[in-house]
């Protein structure tokens, strides 16, 4: 099979059960955004889901993005950087991102600001939330996530949208059903304390081994590459 048949086929199949999940939730397929992760695969797979209707793509490493971003200048995608942002990054992130999903700090809040103000960009971004504690993972703690929330409201150019996790890995999506539901509650949480609701209207979680169950407990936009472009090859 082709490269364009073999992903468009496998979009087709993920969009299915998003929409299978959605209705099994009583909410909207249309309100679920598909962000299909790229990272490690080549531009061309990047244009095959783009030819197959895909429009937002995901990456971890600014590094790689920008190369991509540059290769596929001709096309219209809004591209969303999912994995861990250093600081030193931030400049570079700013103006090249429609998403950053990794704020995990007041002070990296404020440096993306202030790049997105110097790029004369407006980024969309998210607070990734760490309820796990791994070391091996980054994110804000959860009792700091409402200073992260407040000190958006004097962003000037980058626009705070909601929330984002990355559970402890399990084969069982059920074993992670518990870290969604967490951030939903967290979510409610914030809006109660006096955080507008629109800064917090997504949630970004879910992958490919677990993306329906996300969205039975209110994802809004899930980061699929897997079960998108195939198995990823480990880069040395």
């Amino acid at each position: 099979m082709a490269l364009n048949d073999s992903i468009g086929a496998n979009l087709e199949r993920v969009r299915e059960r998003i929409a299978a999940a959605a209705h099994a939730a009583a909410r909207r397929p249309e309100d679920v955004r598909l962000v299909a992760v790229s990272k490690t695969f080549p531009a061309e797979a990047v244009r095959a889901a783009y030819e197959a209707g895909q429009r937002d793509f995901g990456e971890n490493k600014v590094q790689e993005a920008l190369q991509k971003i540059g290769e596929t200048a001709d096309i219209r995608i809004a591209w969303h950087l999912i994995g861990h942002l250093q600081s030193n990054k931030a400049r570079k992130a700013a103006g090249a991102f429609a998403a950053i999903h990794s704020i995990d700090s007041v002070d990296l809040l404020q440096r993306v600001d202030a790049a997105a103000v110097e790029a004369q960009a407006s980024p969309d971004v998210l607070i990734q939330v760490d309820f796990a504690g791994e070391a091996t993972k980054y994110g804000a703690a959860e009792q700091t996530v409402l200073d992260i929330a407040r000190a958006s409201a004097a962003c000037r150019a980058a626009r705070l949208v909601g929330l984002m996790l990355l559970p402890p890995w399990s084969e069982d999506a059920e074993r992670t059903r518990p870290y969604f539901r967490r951030l939903r509650v967290l979510r409610d949480r914030l809006i109660a304390e006096g955080i507008d609701a629109a800064r917090l209207h997504q949630l970004s979680m879910g992958m490919s081994h677990d993306y329906d169950v996300a969205v039975q407990e209110g994802a809004t936009l899930v980061r699929v590459g897997t079960a998108i472009f195939g198995t990823r090859t480990v880069r040395t």
